[in-house]
C-alpha cells in the first residue's frame, strides 16, 4: 500500500513539470509574404533552427537558375542556394511559447540579427528580427 500511495505522489509531482513543457514551434511555417516555407526543427543542444525548404519563387526570373545567397558577406558563401538556406539559428525554449537566443538570417540584405519566436494565442508565430532593443516583427502562419 505504501508503494502504490508513494507511485502516485510521484505521479502528481511530475505532472506541472510536463504541464510546465512549452509548446513547440517546431514545423513548417509560411513566411509573412507567403512566398516562403521554412522548416523549424531541434538542431542539438535543446535548441532550434529553421531552414527554408519552399521557395514560390525558387529560381531567376532572368536566368532560370535557383537564387542564390549573392548578398552574404563571406564572398565564399554566395553561391548557396536559398532554398535549403538555414536563416534561424540557436533558439532555446523559454516561457510561455517563447523561444529566444536565436538569430535570423535575411538572404535579401546578406545581414543577421538576433531574434526572438514566440507563438500567438491564434496558432501563428511571431518572429522578430532586432538591432539592440529595436526588434521588427513579421508574423508567420502554419504551412498545411
Amino acid at each position: 500500500m505504501k508503494l502504490h500511495r508513494l507511485a502516485l505522489a510521484a505521479a502528481l509531482v511530475a505532472t506541472p513539470a510536463l504541464a510546465a513543457s512549452p509548446p513547440s514551434v517546431q514545423g513548417d511555417w509560411l513566411t509573412a509574404s507567403g512566398s516562403g516555407k521554412v522548416r523549424i526543427a531541434g538542431c542539438g543542444g535543446g535548441k532550434v533552427c529553421g531552414t527554408i525548404v519552399w521557395l514560390k519563387t525558387p529560381n531567376d526570373r532572368e536566368t532560370g537558375k535557383p537564387l542564390v545567397d549573392e548578398k552574404n558577406p563571406d564572398a565564399g558563401l554566395r553561391n548557396r542556394t536559398i532554398q535549403g538556406l538555414q536563416i534561424l539559428k540557436g533558439f532555446s525554449a523559454g516561457t510561455n511559447g517563447k523561444w529566444a537566443g536565436g538569430s535570423i538570417y535575411d538572404p535579401q540584405s546578406g545581414k543577421t540579427y538576433d531574434s526572438k519566436l514566440s507563438l500567438n494565442p491564434d496558432g501563428t508565430l511571431k518572429v522578430e528580427g532586432c538591432i539592440a532593443i529595436i526588434c521588427q516583427a513579421q508574423t508567420w502562419k502554419p504551412a498545411a
